[in-house]
């Protein structure tokens, strides 16, 4: 079983920055990919980047590409998301999230089995 807790979330006006940590315990030896998903209200959740735990290659969703930046630091069991020039369509609820099933990069919901309780982020204009 894996646990995984968020942290970071808070309020910044537009163009601001923020920096997510999700910190990782339990059983971890056979997590894949570590990813950040956001949900906003009314919406369906939204896969915003993963990594790679092995060679920590990064996949973006095209609305944050530029913006955000997935990293893993493994001697912490923590991946983080820096997210620069926010937007108040970046508002959202951010999921920490763990797959263990396949080697291929992945945004999907259904890929991952393991999730955080999530951290709200809120952008004003």
């Amino acid at each position: 079983q894996v646990q995984l807790v968020e942290s970071g979330g808070g309020s910044v006006q537009a163009g601001g920055s923020l920096r997510l940590s999700c910190v990782a315990s339990g059983y971890m030896s056979s997590n894949k990919y570590m990813a950040w998903f956001r949900q906003a209200p009314g919406k369906e959740r939204e896969g915003v980047a993963s990594i790679s735990t092995r060679d920590g290659t990064t996949r973006y969703a095209g609305s944050v590409k530029g913006r955000f930046t997935i990293s893993q630091d493994n001697a912490k069991n923590t991946v983080y998301l820096q997210m620069n020039s926010l937007k108040p369509e970046d508002t959202a609820m951010y999921y920490c999230a763990a797959r263990t099933t396949s080697w291929v990069h992945s945004l999907l919901s259904r890929d991952f089995a393991y999730w955080g309780q999530g951290t709200q982020v809120t952008v004003s204009s």
